[in-house]
């Protein structure tokens, strides 16, 4: 819904109600309060989270959707006691240049996600957890320079294949 900010609750009551009412309907996320999202290309992704838990890192909470992107959930950057420190997500989805972070968006204040399993549209397509809600949620910023590295080393070699360096997704 368009209109997924006026319908969205925390009351548990209402959830539980809309999950038993409507079994086959996706539920989204708000970010930026509690969690923010670092939504990378799949393959980018796949290569970090190896390195990560190699390097013994806490990854927390991942997704994996079937259109190409994975998704790792962090604690946010600011607290409703910070309110000045917060910015909306529409600065972190347009870095100064692409080459900046190529093909990472960090979804925080202003945005939302989907929360697996949920459908996407096509046929059996979904989001689906990689590494359940049941990690506690790492600090983004232990992630980054390892996301970025993997999507720059991304973006050059699908450029070496297309011509063409990776898109930001928007």
């Amino acid at each position: 819904s368009f209109a997924w900010q006026t319908q969205s609750t925390t009351d548990r009551a209402q959830i539980e109600r809309w999950a038993r009412h409507q079994p086959e309907a996706n539920f989204i996320t708000a970010t930026g309060m509690v969690h923010d999202v670092l939504d990378v290309p799949l393959e980018a992704g796949r290569e970090a989270l190896r390195r990560l838990l190699d390097a013994g890192i806490e990854v927390g909470p991942v997704a994996e959707s079937d259109d190409g992107r994975m998704l790792l959930f962090t604690l946010t950057r600011g607290t409703p006691e910070d309110e000045d420190e917060w910015w909306p997500c529409e600065l972190d989805c347009h870095p100064e240049t692409m080459d900046e972070h190529p093909g990472l968006r960090w979804h925080c204040r202003g945005s939302y996600v989907l929360v697996p399993p949920a459908r996407l549209p096509g046929e059996d397509r979904t989001v689906h957890w990689v590494r359940g809600p049941e990690h506690p949620l790492p600090d983004p910023l232990t992630l980054l320079e390892t996301l970025t590295d993997a999507c720059a080393r991304h973006a050059g070699e699908e450029s070496d294949h297309a011509g063409a360096a990776w898109p930001l997704r928007r």
